[in-house]
């Protein structure tokens, strides 16, 4: 046996399936099948509370496509940081930037057991680029930033993806901190590409109901608060807004979903 599917089998093993988990969650409402009952129970009642979150889950990672396609295309960013990637789905984030340039090299990151257990499946890189799997918890930079450069070159731009995954961060503060923290660590002509659901009553109470179905408690924030992550960055057009409007590939239908982002640049 390799280390590699040792670590793999002891990732299985650590798996905890009686509780829910937002990767297993996320992977229910987009339609896939590396969930377990009580994620889905979880996701059914959340869906009925809030019919609005499956569209978000769609809208979401059509939003990852667009904007990974953008950064690889008319940014000329060629390395990515996808922090709390989650469990792997088509148009992942190394298929879409290889799609456009075959040198673009991806790191991945995710803590959740399970995400390293179907880890194979995210390392699949055309030959001319690269990708790789960190397994770490996104807050912890320190450790990400060092086992990232195995695989990325810090001298030269970054886009740090940060995608649904801040509201396990339930500090604004510490959320903002630990977005410095990557930027910080990286040159002029990085990007950060976010997107968050926005506090509204219907997705507080949401939010409410996710905690107490058992998972980790996962806090949306007004919107106000989440424009503030962009502070000292470059917006791209057009800016921060719901991520059905981020220059979708056909014009939008219906209501703009209550997940807002941006892709911004330092400079």
């Amino acid at each position: 046996m390799t280390d590699e599917q040792g670590m793999r089998m002891a990732a299985v093993d650590e798996i905890d399936t009686g509780t829910p988990h937002s990767a297993r969650v996320w992977n229910y409402w987009l339609g896939g099948k590396d969930n377990y009952e009580v994620d889905r129970r979880l996701g059914a009642t959340m869906e009925e509370l809030y019919p609005q979150i499956i569209e978000i889950a769609r809208a979401s990672r059509a939003f990852q496509a667009r904007a990974v396609r953008f950064l690889a295309g008319e940014a000329g960013v060629r390395q990515f940081l996808d922090l709390g990637t989650g469990l792997p789905t088509a148009n992942a984030t190394h298929e879409v930037a290889q799609g456009v340039d075959p040198a673009a090299r991806v790191v991945y990151v995710d803590n959740d057991p399970i995400v390293l257990a179907h880890a194979r499946a995210l390392l699949t890189s055309r030959p001319e680029g690269a990708t790789d799997y960190v397994h770490a918890d996104l807050t912890d930079a320190t450790t990400v930033l060092r086992e990232a450069a195995r695989t990325l070159d810090l001298d030269q731009p970054v886009a740090v993806m940060v995608l649904s995954t801040l509201g396990h961060v339930a500090d604004p503060g510490e959320a903002a901190a630990l977005l410095r923290t990557y930027l910080d660590a990286l040159p002029e002509g990085s990007y950060l590409m976010l997107c968050d659901t926005i506090e509204t009553p219907e997705t507080q109470a949401g939010s409410d109901e996710y905690a107490s179905g058992g998972a980790v408690a996962y806090i949306s924030r007004p919107r106000e608060i989440m424009a503030t992550f962009a502070d000292g960055l470059e917006l791209v057009e057009p800016g921060f807004g719901s991520i059905s409007l981020w220059r979708p590939d056909e014009p939008a239908v219906g209501e703009p979903v209550d997940q807002w982002g941006f892709v911004a640049v330092k400079r």
